[in-house]
C-alpha cells in the first residue's frame, strides 16, 4: 500500500465511461448543442406573405395582384396576416389604408359593406401643408356661398376625415393648378357635404394630426 509523503500531489485516476459525472456531461453538452441548432433553424425560417404593392387606400376594389409576395419571420403573429394561401373571395376592399410595401394585416381587407366610410371629392385652390398626404387627417371647412356675391362664415362639415388619395388638377383655365383630395366620408355626413359643393361652397382643408386613432 502507497503511503503519500508531505507534499505529494494526490494522484488522479482515469475518468471511466461508467462515472454517473461524466455522463451528466455529455448529455448537457449535447442538450446544449441541440437547442442552438433548433434556434438557429427556427430563426432561419421565413414564410411567404402579401405586401401591398402600391398604397392601398379604403375602398379600394382588392385582388391578388394588388400584392407582392415576400418572404418574411412573423413567429406567433402570422396568422394575423394575409398569405397566398388565402382566398379573397368576391368583391373584396381595402377597409383600411395600407401603405406601399407593408404587410397586409386581415382586418384591413373586408367586404363592402363593411364599409361605413366612402370617398369623396374635394378640390382646393390653397397649398397643402406637406403633411397632408395619403393615411393622413384632415378638418374640411366649408363657406356657402351669400347673396353679396361672397362666402358666409366658414364651418367644420369634416371633421378628423382620413385622406384616401391626393393628386394635383389643372385648373379651369389651365393655368392653375388645384389639388384633388378624395376624404373618406360618413353615409350621415355624405348629403350634406355634397349638398355644399353642388352649391358651389368654398372648401378649405386643415391637417388635423390630433384626428388620428
Amino acid at each position: 500500500m502507497a503511503i503519500q509523503t508531505p507534499g505529494q500531489a494526490p494522484r488522479l485516476s482515469k475518468p471511466s465511461w461508467k462515472d454517473p459525472r461524466l455522463l451528466i456531461g455529455i448529455l448537457l453538452v449535447l442538450a446544449s448543442v441541440a437547442g442552438v441548432v433548433a434556434l438557429v433553424g427556427n430563426a432561419a425560417t421565413t414564410v411567404p406573405m402579401y405586401a401591398a404593392k402600391e398604397t392601398l387606400v379604403v375602398g379600394q376594389s382588392i385582388t391578388e395582384d394588388s400584392f407582392t409576395i415576400v418572404q418574411v419571420q412573423l413567429g406567433e403573429v402570422e396568422r394575423e396576416y394575409l398569405n397566398p394561401a388565402d382566398e379573397l373571395g368576391a368583391n373584396a376592399v381595402a377597409i383600411r389604408m395600407v401603405p406601399k410595401g407593408e404587410l397586409v394585416s386581415r382586418t384591413s381587407i373586408g367586404k363592402v359593406d363593411a364599409l361605413d366610410r366612402k370617398p369623396a371629392p374635394v378640390t382646393i385652390s390653397e397649398p397643402l401643408p406637406k403633411e397632408v398626404v395619403v393615411g393622413a387627417y384632415v378638418d374640411v371647412w366649408v363657406a356657402l356661398p351669400d347673396d353679396r356675391n361672397g362666402f358666409a362664415e366658414p364651418v367644420l362639415m369634416l371633421p378628423g376625415a382620413e385622406v384616401a388619395a391626393v393628386n394635383t388638377a389643372p385648373g379651369s383655365l389651365g393655368s392653375t393648378k388645384n389639388m384633388a383630395l378624395m376624404v373618406l366620408v360618413t353615409d350621415v355626413q355624405m348629403p350634406k357635404f355634397l349638398g355644399a359643393v353642388a352649391n358651389k361652397a368654398k372648401v378649405s382643408v386643415v391637417w388635423n394630426p390630433g384626428a388620428a386613432p
